[in-house]
């Protein structure tokens, strides 16, 4: 990454940052936009959207990705990436574990768009050259329901969708101990971890973040945990649970216990996409999709619902 840090001049008092940084550093708008979505700019130390508005004389920073370091998709098959649902204008896949939703720097490994140009989907031509097609992700430590956009309306409507809260994203997690309330709101701002930059933390000038959860059964260590998301931040349900004290079951980097993932047999968070649902960007009829756990996350349930037996 390379960073760049500069006074806001007088002549860019009020402007949006997507619009400043497009005149500033000579990008363009929408390549702007996904720098602030992906949490990549800042004012006076605190990360800002792409439509904040500027003060003269602050100062904006900004990590831009190396050029020599930018990655192309690579088709590459991933065995057991199930698609969901298929038609002209998007696609809805059930992404293993291990599995990155776009190429980036760093990266070595499988990634959806690899996978569906392997598969021979033809994606939309919008975003990044290495993310075309992607308009929301999932860790790669987390598997579940992902919809990529294969037409350019789908990818716009698609996008506005996400950004206004009207898709329907549902996740299952086994969190740690037994949340109180069982069921409430985690509203809770998320920004990067000030000691840690690959990290994100609930930060006093973070990104506004909402989760709802309910807790549907609880076990002895642990309790199983269904999630709606309001926003859609970065790590956002593993910082959340992490922040209450109910890390996610083997979630080592947000503070969960090794002894109880060792136990569970688990190498990643128990977090999974269940529930995905949304209307259809050119039909209006709604599209609805759900996946059942991955083996790995319900051996661990079970391990934990026998109390370890």
């Amino acid at each position: 990454m390379t960073s760049r840090s500069l006074p806001v001049p007088d002549g860019l008092e009020g402007e949006r940052v997507d619009a400043a940084l497009a005149r500033l550093l000579g990008l363009s708008r929408t390549r702007a936009a996904e720098l602030a979505a992906d949490g990549a700019v800042s004012v006076d130390g605190r990360t800002v959207g792409k439509s904040d508005r500027l003060v003269a004389g602050s100062w904006l920073e900004v990590e831009l990705p190396d050029p020599a370091a930018a990655v192309e998709p690579e088709p590459e098959p991933v065995p057991g990436m199930v698609v969901r649902y298929e038609d002209d204008d998007l696609v809805v896949v059930d992404k293993p574990v291990g599995v990155a939703a776009h190429p980036s720097p760093g990266w070595t490994g499988p990634t959806v768009v690899g996978a569906l140009a392997a598969a021979g989907y033809r994606i939309s031509t919008s975003g990044a050259a290495e993310r075309q097609g992607i308009v929301h992700r999932l860790d790669a430590g987390t598997s579940g329901l992902m919809v990529v956009a294969k037409s350019e309306i789908a990818y716009t409507a698609l996008k506005r969708a996400f950004k206004e809260r009207t898709v329907e994203k549902v996740y299952h997690a086994l969190v740690q101990g037994h949340p109180e309330p069982t069921t409430g709101t985690i509203d809770a701002p998320i920004g990067r971890h000030p000691s840690s930059d690959w990290k994100f933390a609930v930060v006093a000038d973070g990104k506004h973040s909402v989760t709802h959860y309910e807790v549907l059964e609880m076990f002895p260590a642990a309790s199983l945990v269904e999630v709606h998301l309001e926003t859609g931040r970065t790590h956002q349900i593993r910082v959340h649970f992490s922040a209450l004290r109910h890390p996610c079951v083997g979630d080592l980097t947000y503070g969960a216990d090794p002894r109880l993932a060792e136990r569970t047999g688990l190498t990643r968070q128990w977090l999974h996409a269940m529930r995905l649902g949304f209307d259809h960007p050119v039909t209006g009829q709604p599209v609805l999709c759900t996946s059942e756990y991955p083996s790995d996350l319900a051996h661990a349930l079970e391990v934990v619902s026998d109390g370890f037996r």
